[in-house]
């Protein structure tokens, strides 16, 4: 089914989150992924705790590095000076290959096209372009606006906010189970991206569509 709005959410959806870390796989040695998958992990558990604490804010750069220096010291194997080159790969995360033809396809039908992210504006604005989708998308809506990570409800209102919008006219799509799981509640209608066929979750606050990558959003255009 067409909609009005499509929102997507950033890392992991649009950008590949293990790009950086691939980049420079030949350097980092076996434990790559290993070191991937820690940084990622704690980014996010970082941007959950400082929501749960309340007025603990810190942009999302700021948790980057800081899930960065912890992942450093838990793969001992990874040589830390390997730091500033992982932080500038981060900056120009790779795109999923299908990310511009489907989101320009999208913008073609007359849909409003979104981003929503946990990301500083500085980060989604240097990833955004790097990608060439600044001329694709409408809006970049970052969390640093209400100084509150996903999945808090403030999040997902600065799109209906914003466009004027009910929640039920936007179709929202991440790779983030968790992230799903907020937007359904909130009224978003739900599309996971599920790229590595992840078990689910948060059973009672199902996605109103699953697919392996975006390309499946154009069967209703």
């Amino acid at each position: 089914m067409h909609h009005a709005a499509y929102v997507f959410d950033a890392y992991g959806t649009l950008f590949d989150v293990h790009a950086a870390v691939r980049r420079h796989a030949g350097e980092i040695g076996p434990d790559g992924q290993l070191l991937s998958e820690i940084w990622r992990a704690k980014q996010l558990e970082y941007s959950w705790v400082r929501t749960l604490m309340g007025g603990a804010y810190a942009d999302f750069w700021q948790l980057t590095e800081q899930a960065l220096d912890f992942a450093l010291r838990k793969v001992p194997s990874a040589d830390p000076a390997l730091r500033t080159k992982l932080l500038e790969a981060y900056w120009r995360l790779d795109c999923y290959p299908e990310v511009p033809a489907v989101l320009k396809a999208l913008k073609a039908s007359g849909a409003k096209l979104a981003i929503l992210s946990n990301g500083s504006p500085e980060m989604l604005d240097a990833a955004v372009k790097s990608a060439a989708l600044d001329q694709i998308l409408d809006d970049v809506f970052s969390v640093d606006q209400v100084k509150r990570f996903k999945t808090d409800p403030s999040v997902y209102d600065m799109v209906v906010t914003g466009w004027r919008l009910y929640p039920g006219a936007v179709s929202f799509q991440s790779s983030n189970r968790w992230d799903i799981a907020g937007a359904a509640k909130f009224g978003f209608r739900t599309v996971w991206i599920n790229r590595t066929n992840q078990p689910d979750e948060y059973r009672d606050f199902p996605p109103g569509l699953i697919l392996p990558s975006l390309e499946g959003l154009l069967a209703g255009v």
